[in-house]
C-alpha cells in the first residue's frame, strides 16, 4: 500500500532570488559543490548569526518572509541542515547560521506499507524527497497535544525529523494494537522491529487533533 498526503502538491510561491555574493548564495554555492549528502555532522565552523530563514509549519521555505519557490533549491538547503542543542543551523566548512523551524524541518509526505504486525515494514518520502524505512535508525515519535490529539513524527537524520501529514497519521494509527509493555497497557504498531507506543494512558487511542 502506498499512500501520498495532499500536502505533496504543495507548490509554495515565487522563487527568490539572492547573489551569490550574500549569506544565501554562499550556502547554496556550497550546498551545490556536495555529492550527496555532505557530512554536516562534522564541521563546526564559527556561529555567524541568524540568516533571516524559516521553516514554516506547513514545510515552506521562507528566505526574509518570502517563500523560496524553487524546489531545488530548497532540497540543496535541506542536506546543509542540521540540529545544534540551541538551534537549527545551515553548515558548511567554513560558515555555519541559524534558521527558525516552526515545527519540524520536514514533512512526510508518502507512505507505503508491506506486511503486518511484526514483519511489518513503514516507509516514508518527504516533502524534500528524503526517503527513510521506520526502524531502529529511523523511529516513530507520538506527540500528545493539549486538546488531546496526537502528532507523529518520523526521524529523518541526525536530529532532524518529519512530521507525518494529517492523512497519513490516521492511517498509523488505524495499524495500531494494544500490548503490554513492562506492565502496562499501551496502543502502538509493529514497524521495522520495533514497537512504536502511541499512546501509553490505558492503551487508550487520543482524538486526532
Amino acid at each position: 500500500m502506498t499512500k501520498t498526503s495532499a500536502s505533496d502538491d504543495h507548490e509554495p510561491g515565487p522563487a527568490v532570488e539572492a547573489s551569490r555574493g550574500d549569506a544565501f548564495g554562499r550556502l547554496l554555492a556550497a550546498a551545490g559543490d556536495q555529492k550527496g549528502k555532505p557530512p554536516v555532522e562534522r564541521w563546526n565552523p564559527e556561529y555567524c548569526g541568524e540568516i533571516g530563514m524559516r521553516i514554516a509549519a506547513d514545510g515552506t521555505w521562507f528566505y526574509r518572509g518570502t517563500p523560496i519557490g524553487r524546489r531545488k533549491l530548497v532540497q540543496l538547503f535541506s542536506t546543509i541542515l542540521r540540529r545544534d542543542p540551541e538551534r537549527y543551523v545551515l553548515v558548511t566548512p567554513v560558515e555555519r547560521v541559524g534558521i527558525e523551524v516552526e515545527d519540524a524541518p520536514f514533512l512526510a509526505v508518502e507512505m507505503a506499507v508491506e506486511g503486518h504486525g511484526a514483519t511489518r515494514e513503514i516507509s516514508f518520502r518527504t516533502n524534500v524527497d528524503d526517503v527513510v524505512q521506520v526502524g531502529p535508525d529511523h523511529r516513530l515519535r507520538f506527540e500528545t497535544q493539549e486538546d488531546g490529539g496526537v502528532k507523529p513524527y518520523v526521524l529523518v537524520r541526525g536530529d532532524l525529523w518529519a512530521l507525518v501529514t494529517r492523512a497519513l497519521m490516521f492511517d498509523l494509527i488505524e495499524m495500531g494494537e494494544e500490548r503490554v509493555v513492562d506492565g502496562e497497557t499501551v496502543y502502538g504498531l509493529d514497524a521495522g522491529g520495533v514497537f512504536h507506543v502511541i499512546a501509553r494512558d490505558g492503551g487508550h487511542v487520543p482524538g486526532t487533533a
